[in-house]
Formats: structure tokens, C-alpha cells, sequence
């Protein structure tokens, strides 16, 4: 395995159709939601499915998703997506995030961006959404280090730890740059890939 076979890897959300190089509030938005659903505790398949069937319902939108309510979102949507064990705290929390978004950033994660005063605010104006916890945090912000100049989190552990395994030097490639974000992406993906635990996503 050589870095330029893992920049053959599409990041988890060009997997989603989420096309976050435009950075417009919508696209930013259905990562956020995508990144609430693959940080709980399910599997990448149901997270993958649950947030395509949010796609189904067009809620895909703070405004959407709060009308739509805790009902519905329990079911049929979550139902739908087959995350049915903890949807009523997923739903709820999911709606609490949109409730702050709306209310402290007018909907905008661009605008939660440039409130932010450094990278540390960010991630720390991030974990304070209800749902975004430390790791929901790293899936959403590692993917737009290229995109936001204050999103830069630490890579996590089982990047270094598969590089390692694999013989990869990183040293000479910066967070920045998207090349990095695609090898961690992919890296992250072969270690899920080989691991039995419930939390696709998780680092060790």
C-alpha cells in the first residue's frame, strides 16, 4: 500500500453526493448530519441508509427538520434507516442541534465559522451542539480543513496507527492540504474495514 493508492479513495462525503468544496450552508449542513448519524453508535451501513432516507423526506435543512418534528423523524425516517435502537435520542438530539444552529448562527455554519475565533473555538463551538460529540466533531471538521481556514483537527489515533502498519511516512504532507484529508479518509476506511466494532468511525 503506497499514499498514492489511498488518494484513489473517495472521502466519506463524496460517498454521500455532499459536495463540501462549494462550502454553501446547505452542503455544510447535510455533513453536519451526516457526521451526527455516523458518530452514534451504529454501524456505517445504518448511518449511510439513515441519512439517505432524511434525503427521501427532503430534510436535508435546520428549518425542515425541526417541522417535521420528533415523531416523524422517529418514524418513519429513522425507522426507515434501520436506526431504531437509539432513534429517540438520535432524533432528539439531532433536533436540539438544529434548534442551535437556527438560534445562535441564523442556520449558517458559515457564520458559526466566522464567529469562531480560532480552530480551538471552532471544535469547541462545534461539541457544544447537543449530538456533536468529540468524535461526531473530528468527522465533520477533518474534512473541511481544506474548505474552512479555522477547521483543523488533530488527526486521530488509527490514522498514525495504520500508517505505521502500512509503512507510510506523513511527515511531508500538511493537515491542510487535501491530499492528507483523502489519505486519513482512507486510512480510517481500511482500518473500519478490518474492525468489528460498533463505532465506524471511532479511533481505538
Amino acid at each position: 500500500m503506497k499514499i498514492n493508492d489511498l488518494l484513489s479513495f473517495p472521502l466519506f462525503s463524496e460517498e454521500l453526493g455532499i459536495d463540501l468544496p462549494r462550502c454553501c450552508d446547505h452542503e455544510l449542513f447535510k455533513w453536519l448530519l451526516a457526521s451526527v448519524l455516523f458518530g452514534g453508535p451504529v454501524s456505517r451501513d445504518i448511518a449511510r441508509k439513515t441519512y439517505r432516507t432524511f434525503q427521501k423526506y427532503l430534510l436535508t435543512d435546520p428549518a425542515r427538520i425541526i417541522e417535521a418534528g420528533r415523531s416523524f423523524l422517529m418514524h418513519p425516517v429513522m425507522q426507515e434507516g434501520g436506526y431504531v435502537r437509539h432513534d429517540g435520542v438520535a432524533a432528539a438530539d439531532i433536533l436540539e442541534l438544529c434548534n442551535t444552529l437556527l438560534n445562535y448562527y441564523q442556520g449558517s455554519l458559515n457564520q458559526l465559522h466566522e464567529a469562531a475565533a480560532n480552530s480551538e473555538d471552532l471544535e469547541n463551538r462545534i461539541t457544544a451542539m447537543r449530538g456533536m460529540d468529540p468524535l461526531s466533531a473530528n468527522i465533520f471538521l477533518r474534512e473541511l480543513r481544506p474548505v474552512w481556514a479555522k477547521a483543523d483537527p488533530d488527526p486521530l489515533p488509527v490514522v498514525s496507527e495504520m500508517a505505521k502498519k502500512y509503512k507510510l511516512d506523513l511527515t511531508g504532507m500538511h493537515p491542510k492540504d487535501p491530499a492528507f484529508t483523502r489519505v486519513e479518509s482512507a486510512l480510517i476506511r481500511l482500518k473500519r474495514t478490518r474492525s468489528k466494532r460498533s463505532r465506524p468511525f471511532a479511533s481505538a
